[in-house]
């Protein structure tokens, strides 16, 4: 089995070079100066157990690599506000022997929130969703670190529409053999929908900076309240906490001083955009179809999108500024 890596970002990066170190067959997606700077000088990928480079094929679209082969799998790295982007262009990618990448070929989403499975299942055949637990860092061409231990990350996988197949069984083998924690679970959506509640938090990072404080706190609590609400409206279940921790405690523990997450980095590399929608908005978006008002959600996600539209650094907003206008959102809902 061939692995494409569609976003060669924190988690792709990290992914694939585990993959890489691991003796499997491994194809590197990305764009721009990082895709140049992988392509000549490889990945730098910093794990708890040290530096290494990693050389992989680098292609930036499906025609550079050719017809596609039977085994190749596609893994779905970039962001979600990405996604139909990418499945768009590898989705009509020719398969040797016939057919296409949307109708032969499976794809594993990895990103956070719930939507990509849903883009998937719209173009693709074969589609399996992951929950992912991977702090990583991506702040400049070429260089990735995910510096968790004693596991790089721990991955839940299955089919996107529900259940196991061994298909999965497989991936999460290599992924296994790749130094992740990767275990096959039934219901991944629960499991996907239990970590968005943790990303409601992604947007508060990214405006008013990485480092805690009781404030940042009682809001994010806030936006889990509201999610937990929608959740219950719309009969969705999500994975406790309980689970969560028995999945994770001890298995992916990260050093003092790491940075932001996803959220803060896409706004430190001026990316222009944010998954805000696709957090937040996705209780906004529930909250509206049941009736269920969502003041906090809404007001994070609309902070968020104006600090990646108008360029504005990570960070530079207080906390009580933020709170404040969620405060006048909630007394106006």
């Amino acid at each position: 089995m061939r692995y494409i890596i569609i976003g060669a970002g924190a988690i792709g990066a990290t992914i694939g070079g585990r993959l890489d170190g691991a003796g499997l067959d491994v194809v590197l997606v990305a764009r721009g100066a990082h895709a140049r700077a992988l392509a000549a000088d490889g990945l730098r990928l910093t794990t708890a157990g040290g530096e290494r480079l990693h050389r992989m094929p680098v292609v930036t679209d499906p025609a550079e690599l050719g017809e596609l082969r039977p085994d190749d799998m596609l893994f779905l790295t970039v962001k979600t506000q990405d996604a139909i982007a990418a499945l768009d262009a590898w989705g009509d990618a020719e398969v040797a022997g016939g057919g296409t990448a949307a109708q032969r070929l499976p794809v594993l989403c990895l990103q956070n929130g719930v939507e990509s499975e849903r883009l998937a299942l719209r173009r693709f055949a074969r589609v399996y969703g992951a929950c992912v637990w991977l702090p990583a860092t991506f702040l400049e061409p070429g260089a990735v670190s995910a510096l968790c231990a004693p596991l790089t990350g721990i991955l839940h996988l299955g089919r996107a529409a529900g259940g196991t197949d061994a298909r999965v069984r497989a991936i999460a083998a290599d992924l296994e053999k790749a130094g992740f924690g990767a275990a096959v679970v039934e219901d991944v959506m629960r499991w996907k929908y239990a970590k968005l509640l943790g990303n409601l938090g992604n947007a508060i990072q990214a405006t008013t900076g990485p480092d805690p404080a009781p404030a940042k706190g009682a809001l994010l609590l806030r936006a889990i309240r509201e999610a937990k609400a929608v959740f219950g409206a719309a009969g969705i279940a999500h994975a406790s906490e309980a689970e969560q921790s028995a999945a994770r405690d001890g298995k992916v523990e990260q050093p003092a001083g790491v940075r932001g997450g996803s959220s803060w980095q896409s706004l430190a590399r001026g990316t222009g955009s944010i998954e805000a929608d696709y957090l937040n908005g996705e209780i906004c978006l529930l909250g509206r179809l049941h009736g269920v008002p969502t003041p906090v959600n809404e007001t994070l996600r609309q902070a968020a999108n104006i600090f990646a539209r108008e360029g504005l650094p990570p960070g530079s907003m207080s906390i009580e500024d933020l709170t404040a206008l969620t405060d006048e959102a909630a007394a106006r809902a």
